[in-house]
This record gives structure tokens, sequence and C-alpha cells, in this order.
């Protein structure tokens, strides 16, 4: 066992960092500077998204609009009046998606990602799931290195064909990643194998 006296001021040191963190995201509403944040951070998927599902802007304003009006909730991290990183958060039937999480390009890898996915982490009250590009190996590893696992193919057809509607290419390109044991919560509730959303109530965009 470690020593007390030194792992308590550590703990402790640990807690006020978190909640230091934590201070920095709010409520993002503004689509435009939502808009601003995804297409900028985005172009990092040139040659990794299929042509075929490439198109700019990334996300246009009038696409954010009905992502709200979807339900998505974005949280943000502002300094000094600019925003910088967002991540969108959606309940859809017995489940919980991230969706939409960027960091603008200047400020990626500072950690606000991490600090967003905690915050998101801690309004969570159902197994949470995200999609993403297949190709896009700095993304899944960003998430697996913060407790989540990648599905197998069998599991990610299925959970694509039941929380999202997405066009055949775009699910052969994607993946989708589960938040510690959400899969198997899933299945224990019969959510996997039945879901409770209907196919219109599906989402169209993956991440």
């Amino acid at each position: 066992m470690g020593n007390p006296k030194l792992t308590e001021p550590l703990l402790i040191w640990n807690k006020v960092t978190e909640m230091l963190e934590m201070s920095q995201v709010g409520r993002v509403t503004d689509a435009r500077e939502i808009c601003t944040v995804i297409n900028a951070a985005a172009q990092i998927y040139r040659g990794i998204i299929p042509d075929d599902c490439w198109h700019e802007p990334y996300m246009s304003v009038k696409e954010l609009h009905q992502e709200l009006e979807d339900g998505v909730v974005f949280s943000g991290i502002y300094q000094e009046g600019e925003l910088l990183a967002v991540m969108g958060f959606q309940v859809r039937g017995g489940v919980e998606l991230i969706r939409h999480a960027y960091v603008s390009p200047q400020h990626q890898r500072s950690g606000m990602g991490r600090t967003l996915l905690r915050w998101i982490h801690r309004q969570a009250s159902a197994p949470i799931l995200v999609g993403t590009w297949a190709g896009a190996s700095w993304a899944i590893r960003f998430y697996e290195n913060n407790g989540y696992h990648l599905m197998n193919p069998a599991d990610t057809a299925q959970l694509l064909e039941t929380f999202w509607r997405v066009p055949k290419r775009q699910a052969e390109a994607s993946v989708v990643l589960a938040r510690g044991q959400a899969l198997a919560a899933l299945r224990i509730a019969g959510e996997a194998q039945l879901g409770r959303i209907t196919t219109a109530d599906r989402i169209e965009s993956l991440d």
C-alpha cells in the first residue's frame, strides 16, 4: 500500500484539477459557433472518410439546427470568448450517444476532448455509445484510452441498425464503441435485440 501522507495530497490535487477542468465546460447553443469548430476540425478526416461520404461544408448551419431540434445537447469549452471544443450528447431509447465531438485544430491534444468526455460521463444515466469512422485510428484510440471498447463487426452492425439510420456505404466504413460494459447492459435490457426506438426515430448521422 502507498504512503497515506503522499497519496492523500495527490488525490486532493487530482480532485481540484478535475473541478477546475469541469468549470471550463458549459452549454453551447450557437449553431454558427458550433459549426465553425466542427468544420475546422473535420478537415483531418479528408482521405479517411470515403469520397462519396465527404461533403463541404462537413456540417451546415441548417443541419446543425436540425440536430439541435432532434435533441442533441452540446457542451463546449471557451477561452477568451472563443469556442474551442464541442461535444454533443443525445438520449436515444435506452442509450445515450456521444455526437459530433470536435476540438479546433490548434488546440487538439490539449486535454479539452477528455474534459468534455468526463463532463458527459458525469451527466450520463444510461449506457453510452459512440460511432466514428473506421479509418480514424486516433479517434478510436482516444475513446479506448478513456474506457471504451471497440465492438466486433456483428455487434457494430446491430447497434447501427438499432440506434442509427446510416446509409449502407457509411455503415460499412464505420465502427461503434461502447463505454465499459454498456453492451452487456443493453443485452440484459433487451435493447440491442429489440431497440426501443422506431426506424423513423433513428439518427441519420453517425458522428
